[in-house]
């Protein structure tokens, strides 16, 4: 069971069944399944939420649907059903026992809108919405799969699935998601998996084509004591929208200046707009080195090209380096510029030198002074359909390190980019100050 407080007047409870297993319908293949070095870097675990709601439907036989349709799934979707391990050489594998991931059953005693009303004030209360193993103190412990389907009084439900992040990028988890309701609603897949991660493997011998990978590794001083900040202080949440007709002034704000030589995409303009704003808010010491780092789809810059469907992490970290006192002195136009410096240098080359970097260094990027920003504002999260039409609301749950700042799709419209992140409480009003003048 688990209980979340909202105030004094009322307390969301969410009754949960024992967790079973649910294991693949046909037999699959057993044996190791190899996880290349894009995928042991992202070794957490990714929590998500779909809520449906078809007044047609109620939510009757939607524990029993979801149920069968994963079944159906795990068939072709096969290393979700094994469980991590630990290879001779110490890296991750998966193991594939075929047992399948946790499911559980819920019911939870208010409405969608009560719950939605709740999670306006208190995000975090969307946890019980997916379901945490007890005990389980390390990544291997946790399970690669679990899903948790709740259902509400008033005829929905949600489904709530945590992940780890080492199965699959975003794109993976969406295209996942999207033929699991394929099935669901009788469908033939219209994109099946492409299972086999060794063409990411690492190259033989190793190599390192670029020095900006050597200095993303290196571990950045914290002169300005931000440390200080994020341990002393009550952390706050904040989501700050941009509609599109804002996110359009940005972009024209970019082109101020002279310095860019061509028109930005949204997503690098809103990256710079951000590290500037953190930087200045986190007042960030004039020579403190500060750090950009995103993920950046690697799919189609590979040569050959990955496969339609590809299974995993098809992602690389984009790098761009600057002291904090020259970031915030030069012209806004000059961040972009990096930015954009940062998305170019994603070639085929720089792919393959950062996959054999991590097997020649077996270390991670440094993260003082460090932004990361997650994109998933352009992912497919509405096409999971498990038969009750589009899901009314679909997003993650619970928020990653205090690095992270993490842009999704308005719910009122997909257009349109909220960007969501955690900072020290003395901070956020500087931030908002600086990322809302536009």
């Amino acid at each position: 069971m688990g209980i979340a407080a909202c105030d004094g007047k009322f307390e969301l409870e969410i009754k949960k069944d024992e967790p079973t297993r649910v294991q693949p319908v046909e037999e699959t293949e057993k044996g190791t399944y190899f996880l290349c070095n894009t995928d042991q870097a992202m070794a957490c675990i990714m929590r998500t939420i779909h809520l449906y709601k078809s007044p047609e439907k109620g939510n009757a036989d939607a524990a029993k649907v979801v149920r069968e349709s994963l079944s159906k799934a795990l068939v072709h979707f096969y290393p979700l059903a094994g469980r991590l391990t630990i290879s001779p050489e110490g890296k991750l594998i998966v193991d594939c026992t075929g047992e399948g991931p946790i499911f559980v059953e819920a019911e939870a005693n208010c409405s969608v809108l009560e719950l939605v009303g709740i999670a306006s004030a208190d995000p975090i209360v969307l946890k019980n919405l997916v379901y945490e193993v007890p005990g389980a103190t390390n990544i291997i412990e946790t399970p690669i799969f679990t899903v948790q389907v709740t259902n509400f009084k008033c005829g929905a439900f949600a489904v709530g699935m945590a992940i780890n992040h080492c199965m699959v990028d975003g794109i993976s988890a969406m295209e996942f998601i999207k033929s699991w309701g394929e099935i669901a609603r009788g469908l033939p897949l219209s994109v099946p998996p492409s299972l086999d991660r060794t063409i990411l493997k690492t190259r033989d011998p190793p190599k390192n084509e670029f020095l900006l990978l050597q200095k993303a590794f290196v571990e950045i001083e914290d002169i300005s004591n931000t440390h200080e900040l994020y341990e002393e202080e009550e952390m706050m949440y904040r989501v700050f929208p941009f509609n599109i007709e804002k996110l359009q002034r940005l972009k024209e704000k970019a082109l101020e200046g002279g310095v860019l030589t061509k028109c930005c995409t949204t997503f690098e303009a809103l990256t710079a707009l951000v590290w500037r704003a953190r930087c200045k808010s986190l007042r960030m010491h004039h020579d403190q080195q500060t750090k950009l780092l995103f993920a950046v789809d690697v799919r189609a810059k590979l040569n050959p090209q990955l496969p339609k469907g590809y299974f995993g992490n098809g992602i690389v970290w984009a790098i761009a380096l600057c002291k904090a006192g020259d970031l915030l002195e030069s012209p806004f136009s000059h961040t972009v510029e990096l930015v954009q410096g940062a998305v170019k240098l994603v070639t085929d080359s720089y792919v393959r030198s950062s996959i054999d970097y991590v097997d020649m260094t077996s270390v991670r990027p440094s993260l003082n002074g460090t932004i990361l920003i997650t994109d998933w504002s352009r992912l497919a999260f509405h096409s999971s359909n498990f038969g009750w039409g589009a899901p009314i609301y679909t997003g993650p749950v619970g928020f990653a390190g205090k690095e992270v700042v993490l842009f999704l799709p308005s719910v009122e419209d997909r257009r349109s980019i909220n960007v969501n992140l955690r900072m020290p409480a003395s901070t956020m009003k500087v931030f908002e100050e600086e990322i809302m003048q536009i």
